[in-house]
């Protein structure tokens, strides 16, 4: 069975291996490059974006997260999904720019304009929880949007990775890890 790492520098990482294991997959926590083999797939946290960007620093993973994302699915939650973007603002920073979208960091607001939200995905309607999230400002020719909120997108897919501007781990419903745990079986 394979194997989902889920990216364990910052962030609530232990829900979402809380989520894949109510999945019945296993899932480790990956804190360095060695870290990444025998991962089937991996899930980058919401966060912190910019302190994601020196940890991950810190521990020399830029590019060996951008190596493994060339041949494996990633999802990315929130700050996951800054780091995935190809182009990020407010401010411009370095990504990972695995995924063909433009990404605005905190564009809801502050802390105080975080909300829950009713997201449909496949015509199934489901809890979304943003946390000073960030926008999909402009979405690539080979992306597809999943969901949106108030017709921006908050889900979109590649083929081969997912991105959510919003907190799929935190609510009770466990219809996008089932999407990524898909990629990954």
């Amino acid at each position: 069975m394979p194997i989902a790492g889920v990216l364990a520098l910052q962030g609530d990482f232990e829900a979402h291996q809380r989520v894949l294991a109510g999945l019945g997959l296993s899932s480790v926590q990956v804190r360095t490059a060695a870290g990444l083999a025998g991962c089937g797939g991996l899930i980058i946290p919401g966060g912190e974006s910019t302190t994601m960007l020196k940890m991950i620093g810190y521990e020399n993973l830029l590019e060996p997260l951008r190596e493994f994302g060339r041949s494996k699915p990633v999802f990315g939650t929130c700050a996951g999904a800054i780091l995935l973007a190809r182009e990020v603002s407010n401010p411009v920073q370095v990504s990972l720019g695995l995924m063909d979208i433009s990404v605005e960091r905190n564009a809801y607001g502050r802390q105080v304009h975080s909300h829950v939200a009713r997201i449909a995905i496949d015509e199934e309607e489901v809890e979304a929880v943003f946390i000073r999230a960030p926008v999909i400002r402009r979405v690539g020719p080979s992306t597809r949007v999943l969901a949106r909120f108030e017709g921006t997108p908050v889900l979109v897919d590649d083929g081969l990775h997912m991105a959510a501007t919003f907190h799929p781990e935190l609510t009770s419903s466990d219809r996008v890890h089932r999407l990524f745990a898909a990629r990954i079986r």
